[in-house]
């Protein structure tokens, strides 16, 4: 009897408990979109010591998630397509699981490639959640959007904040072999949920395809201007605790606020959309962002004493900006076709952009021999997004006017 009801379908179930069984596993799955990536970063100095690795080739360890990224996201909806949304992102909680098993098995090559397979299953959840999030809750995209947005954040916070202590007293295959606990469990939840099998909605973002999206200069303004966010946040996120331990902090202060730094980026998902039908254009909090993000920067290369007010300053900025992008990704087209086609691209484009920034970081460290001179080049970086997002925020559409 008791397999018989495991195998029952979810349509024998009242509407709001399956609703709610729902809700939550969309939760679940989302906490592993950053925690199993960013977790590694707090570690980083003792696998560096472990293998021998020189900065470039430790940045590699979040280069190779994020081209996974760029190379597989625009796949994910034919994958859908094929097997369902449902079975899909059930596949990729079990391409993380494997690949945290993978890269905490003790052997450098099992270390790259549990990160590069860790990617891929990232790559086409972080595809797919939206466009089930609009199809079972299409009055409530904004909010359970920011919610997810909000799980994923604490979820990278606390992997971060717990990764020292893990590693002190356990090593740092424990440290990394925890973020198991974030697959497994929304496996389990998931699993009620494989009876169904629904294609992606329309809007979900598709393989390149050229078109006039590709030939648009709008286009290009918000790719390149998610697209350097990308390469900012994620640089951070490679070499924060490294750069804090640097300036004098201790390792585990650097790892609590890595995980300060994850938690800010949720923080603008819970207001920024309604603020931003205010305006008539987003000019102005496209500027406003990359200055705050640009601050950020530049406070943890001259006054790191006040680290943890720069750390949030930052996350607070990358999360807007990433917020502000998706946005404009809707604003700036004219048709669910255009917006998938448009969000292929950037997505396409602004991870293999943002894949070069670790590192590249780790290199130039060495060139310049310092941290500082890193974080101010990082800065500069951030004026040019600045105008990339002043651009894109004019009010008006791909191939139409205002």
């Amino acid at each position: 009897m008791s397999s018989d009801l495991a195998d029952r379908s979810l349509s024998e179930f009242p509407a709001a408990p399956r609703t709610a069984l729902l809700l939550i596993g969309l939760l679940l799955v989302a906490t592993n979109f950053r925690g199993p990536v960013t977790g590694v970063a707090p570690v980083l100095g003792q696998l560096r010591e472990a293998f021998a690795l020189s900065p470039a080739e430790a940045g590699l360890l979040t280069t190779l998630p994020l081209l996974a990224f760029g190379i597989v996201s625009p796949f994910a909806a034919l994958f859908a397509r094929e097997y369902g949304l449902e079975r899909s992102l059930f596949a990729s909680l079990l391409l993380i699981a494997g690949g945290v098993l993978l890269r905490s098995a003790g052997l450098a090559w099992c270390l790259y490639l549990g990160t590069a397979v860790i990617g891929v299953g990232i790559a086409v959840g972080n595809v797919l959640l939206p466009s089930l999030v609009k199809r079972d809750f299409p009055a409530r995209v904004a909010t359970i959007t920011g919610a997810c947005a909000l799980t994923m954040g604490v979820s990278a916070a606390l992997m971060s904040a717990a990764a020292v202590p893990v590693a002190a007293h356990a090593g740092w295959q424990m440290a990394l072999g925890m973020a198991l606990v974030l697959p497994v469990l929304a496996a389990l939840v998931w699993s009620r949920q494989l009876s169904q099998r629904s294609a992606p909605a329309p809007g979900t973002a598709s393989a390149p395809h050229g078109g006039p999206v590709w030939h648009s200069a709008i286009a290009w303004q918000v790719t390149l201007f998610i697209g350097t966010n990308s390469l900012l946040y994620y640089l951070v996120i490679a070499w924060l605790p490294t750069i804090l331990t640097a300036a004098g902090l201790s390792a585990t202060t650097a790892g609590s606020l890595h995980g300060v730094m994850q938690l800010a980026t949720a923080v603008p998902g819970l207001f920024l959309g309604p603020l931003i039908g205010r305006f008539k254009d987003q000019k102005l909090i496209a500027a406003l962002l990359s200055a705050l993000l640009g601050l950020g920067l530049l406070g943890l290369a001259l006054w790191p004493a006040a680290a943890t007010l720069w750390a949030a300053m930052f996350g607070f900025a990358s999360g807007g900006t990433f917020v502000l992008a998706l946005i404009f990704m809707g604003l700036r087209t004219r048709s669910p076709q255009q917006a998938a086609t448009l969000s292929g691209m950037a997505q396409c484009v602004g991870y293999l952009l943002a894949a070069g920034g670790p590192s590249a970081a780790g290199w130039l460290h060495d060139a310049i021999g310092s941290w500082t001179g890193v974080l101010l080049i990082a800065a500069a970086m951030s004026v040019v997004m600045g105008v990339c997002g002043v651009l894109a925020g004019r009010d008006r559409t791909i191939g139409g006017a205002s």
